[in-house]
């Protein structure tokens, strides 16, 4: 099939002049880093169905950030349910389905006040979210007392699943399968002989830095690893520590707030070796925020690029391109719309609904794991040209 990118054009000069740069998928990788066939999007579930379904008016759920510095990647996955949601709502006029949106800005601490409201609305029967490691983490325990279907179209920390939560699935995979596809093709393909590792303080960059370097093993540097925190802007320390260190690759494991500054000082700063990062930057805004300084860097993700006719649906409804997350948003909510048109109108229905589905989706294979793991997993990367 004809790939999109996850991404638009960055008209953002920082770092040297306008640009004309955008997040091109490379190649789908195994867990092992070695090239694997893409899932054929022509077999995908459909949100519209046969058209004839029938329900009172239901209602969804979806919490992530809105707003605040990544609110880029909360977009992303709201826009992919309102697609859904549209194709349905068009095709089955007895059976309204309508999405509450609720920011969290990303936080721990925002989404501990905002998921009670959630289990709190009889109304909502699923939940598309929450969007980071974190706020999952801080609120999974609450959602699964509650008995609410919850479908991360992008929590990757690994310990997620580990927590004996009975409603969690994950929507893609972990950074235990992301970090070592990404450290075996940097170490494989590209050949790579020495990788710094630059980690944020989030348990997204703590988890997804360790798979990495237990994969990359010596090519991971120990002399040349640093750590930012979310919300640094001055990251000159380190980048005249990996200057002096001149590795062949520098992997940073964080979002692109920080990351879009950091490859911006680390090309000011003389260093030219390859920017890796991962899902947590790979959006259009870690392009237009850092503008030239982001070409050739590599960047990974355990999400799916947007097939021709699926970013132009998107697109059309949207008004932007998908990014990041956009397509898991759209699939995850499709099951959800599946469960709702079969009859299944309760939390409890739709969990086991959720944990008995198997079914293609627009991205991959959806098949889950008692621990709400999925079956296949595959990684994409893309590079910034």
């Amino acid at each position: 099939m004809v790939l999109s990118g996850c991404s638009d054009k960055s008209s953002d000069g920082g770092g040297g002049g306008n640009t004309d740069l955008s997040i091109q998928p490379v190649v789908q990788l195994d867990t092992e880093g070695k090239a694997v066939a893409q899932v054929d999007a022509g077999t995908a579930a459909d949100p519209a169905g046969d058209g004839k379904a029938k329900c009172a008016p239901q209602t969804i759920a979806m919490a992530g950030p809105l707003t605040g510095g990544n609110a880029a990647l909360g977009i992303n996955i709201i826009n992919g349910v309102k697609l859904a949601l549209d194709k349905h709502n068009k095709a089955n006029p007895d059976c309204q389905v309508s999405v509450k949106q609720f920011d969290t800005e990303g936080k721990p601490q925002l989404a501990s006040q905002v998921i009670p409201t959630i289990v709190a609305d009889p109304s909502i029967v699923g939940l598309i979210g929450p969007t980071f490691s974190g706020e999952t983490k801080a609120t999974g325990q609450i959602l699964s007392e509650a008995g609410m279907p919850t479908l991360t179209a992008s929590a990757t920390n690994p310990t997620l699943t580990q927590n004996g939560w009975k409603t969690f699935f994950r929507g893609l995979g972990n950074d235990n399968s992301q970090g070592p596809a990404v450290a075996k093709y940097l170490t494989g393909e590209k050949g790579y002989k020495k990788i710094c590792v630059v980690q944020d303080n989030t348990d997204y960059g703590a988890g997804l830095a360790q798979a990495f370097i237990t994969a990359a093993g010596s090519a991971a540097d120990p002399s040349c690893a640093a750590n930012v925190k979310e919300g640094d802007k001055d990251f000159s320390a380190t980048v005249s520590k990996l200057a002096a260190a001149k590795p062949d690759a520098i992997f940073y494991a964080g979002y692109y707030a920080e990351g879009a500054p950091f490859v911006q000082q680390l090309r000011s700063g003389g260093v030219t070796a390859t920017f890796v990062s991962a899902d947590g930057s790979n959006d259009p805004e870690f392009v237009r925020q850092a503008g030239s300084s982001s070409k050739d860097a590599l960047l990974s993700c355990p999400c799916s690029p947007a097939p021709e006719k699926f970013a132009a649906e998107y697109t059309a409804l949207n008004g932007q391109a998908p990014g990041v997350y956009s397509v898991e948003g759209y699939d995850l909510t499709t099951i959800l719309l599946k469960g709702i048109d079969s009859g299944k109108l309760t939390r409890a229905e739709l969990v086991d609904y959720v944990r008995n589905y198997t079914g293609t989706g627009v991205a991959r294979e959806y098949k889950w794991s008692e621990t709400g793991e999925l079956a296949n997993i595959q990684i994409w990367m893309y590079e910034v040209k």
